[in-house]
């Protein structure tokens, strides 16, 4: 991926709400270069796969972060009140 694809697909990442930089760095890191490659995902899988990336266990807000990617994602027009990250608290 060249520089410039690399940021467009960060920013498109960033376009989802609770996801900035960071996040989106990982979603892409995971394979994931839009809000439409989100769509229908397990956000446990995600989670499980970054820890493995990262070599460590990563703190649980990351997957209710995911959570809330994949439904808005998947969602064609999504509840606002569940586009809040810490909503998705197990």
């Amino acid at each position: 991926m060249t520089d410039s694809g690399k940021q467009s697909a960060l920013r498109a990442l960033q376009t989802i709400p609770g996801v900035g930089k960071a996040v989106s760095e990982d979603l892409l890191n995971l394979g994931y270069q839009s809000v439409e490659d989100l769509k229908n995902e397990d956000p446990q899988k995600m989670y499980d796969r970054l820890c493995v990336l990262q070599g460590e266990k990563i703190d649980r807000c990351m997957l209710y972060t995911f959570r809330c990617a994949v439904y808005f994602a998947s969602t064609k027009n999504p509840d606002p009140e569940k586009l809040q990250w810490w909503k998705w608290k197990d």
